[in-house]
């Protein structure tokens, strides 16, 4: 099945879902897209919300906290010694290097950006291309595991396909439009969330009738 009518068929049944990222500041994408790793939006979210409680907001504010801090602060999101050790890696670079100015780095070409994001500690594909497209705003496509996992039910693609592999065959069938590429991806994630989760609900999918999940699993 094609990708754009994938993102049709998902449209039509979830309806609008715009950006999908929560419409934070571009440093709160950085934040929520570094400790959403290994982890449940839900409970990203708490950590979130524990960070604009105590208004530590800009990099300033996470270098300038002391590190315990910080991991009781993010704790909610799991993982939260390596976490707040990242969030203190990317926010020093972000002073040093741009003054804190995420503008100036953002202004950059979104392969020069990707390159560099890439390089710093505890940044891979999907967090680089997270920040690449909801803070500096960019079309730079998002593959998650549940990108993987419906692709591979809908037995488009293999199960254990690369990142850059999968990200290349959708990008090839949708049109390169930045609303168009954050849309589909949330509306994979609610997707992914919600219906074809670990144990699906495949009699609810909108994809169901395409779908040849597992040895043509029965839905009811």
């Amino acid at each position: 099945m094609n990708s754009f009518k994938i993102y049709k068929i998902l449209k039509e049944y979830f309806g609008e879902v715009g950006s999908w990222w929560p419409n934070d500041r571009p440093f709160e994408v950085i934040i929520g897209a570094i400790l959403t790793q290994q982890s449940t939006w839900t409970n990203v979210e708490k950590a979130l919300s524990n960070l604009k409680e105590a208004n530590i907001l800009n990099p300033k504010d996470i270098v300038e906290l002391p590190i315990d801090n910080l991991k009781q602060i993010i704790k909610p999101s799991g993982f939260f010694n390596q976490k707040a050790e990242r969030l203190r890696k990317i926010s020093e670079y972000l002073l040093v290097t741009y003054d804190g100015e995420l503008e100036l780095l953002f202004s950059k070409d979104k392969k020069i950006l990707r390159e560099e994001l890439l390089e710093l500690k505890g940044i891979g594909d999907e967090t680089a291309d997270s920040i690449i497209l909801y803070a500096a705003e960019k079309t730079e496509f998002v593959i998650d595991a549940y990108t993987k996992r419906i692709y591979s039910r809908l037995k488009i693609v293999e199960e254990n396909i690369s990142y850059g592999d999968l990200k290349k065959y959708i990008i090839n069938e949708i049109p390169e439009d930045l609303l168009t590429y954050q849309e589909f991806h949330g509306l994979i994630v609610l997707l992914g969330k919600n219906i074809c989760k670990k144990n699906p609900n495949c009699k609810e999918c909108p994809l169901n009738s395409k779908c040849n999940y597992i040895n043509n699993k029965k839905m009811y």
